[in-house]
């Protein structure tokens, strides 16, 4: 079972480059953003409890967001892997996404990191916003705070998986089927 976390700062071509993945190697796509949607939109017991603490502007616990994780996975037993996307963002999570794994016979076969530069990011963000008018792509502050946000709390989960010997930085600047084809030489070499 091919098990991928697919991470990036944000504007690095992660939902783009999941798409292809997707189809090439027919994984089932895991946003955790998607999951608490999915879970608070259906009143599942575990997300009336996640909306309890967004409600309150408080961050859904680990505890949480591991369950929903695991009820995804166990939603859909007959994929030939899953692309873990926005999860996870802190080594304590990165541990715990192992652990829910290993009780189901699986691992995170490797992380898939999209290298990109900041000049380079905040001008696809701001194209993005431009094509698809999310705002939170169009305000200058709110780009490099999130990518700061990035370099300092998210960016530190790649040496995690690097120290497990699962680290696999891609240059992320290049045409979309360029960037993809080093992606997949990547996770066929494994």
């Amino acid at each position: 079972m091919l098990n991928i976390v697919l991470f990036g700062p944000p504007g690095a071509g992660k939902g783009t480059q999941a798409e292809k993945l997707i189809v090439h190697y027919g994984l089932k796509h895991i946003s955790t953003g998607d999951v608490f949607r999915f879970n608070i939109k259906n009143g599942t017991d575990l997300g009336k409890l996640a909306k309890s603490y967004m409600d309150k502007g408080e961050l859904v616990p680990d505890a949480v967001t591991i369950d929903m994780l695991a009820a995804e996975v166990d939603r859909t037993p007959d994929v030939k892997g899953f692309i873990f996307d926005g999860f996870p963002r802190t080594s304590v999570q990165a541990d715990a996404l192992d652990r829910l794994l290993e009780k189901k016979g699986m691992s995170i076969g490797m992380m898939v990191a999209l290298d990109v530069a900041d000049d380079e990011l905040k001008l696809r963000l701001k194209g993005r916003a431009e094509t698809s008018g999310r705002a939170d792509d169009a305000d200058p502050e709110v780009i490099a705070n999130r990518i700061a946000v990035y370099k300092e709390q998210t960016a530190p989960v790649a040496d995690f998986y690097a120290r497990q010997g699962k680290l696999r930085l891609i240059d992320g600047i290049g045409e979309i089927d360029t960037i993809f084809s080093r992606i997949c030489e990547a996770i066929d070499k494994g």
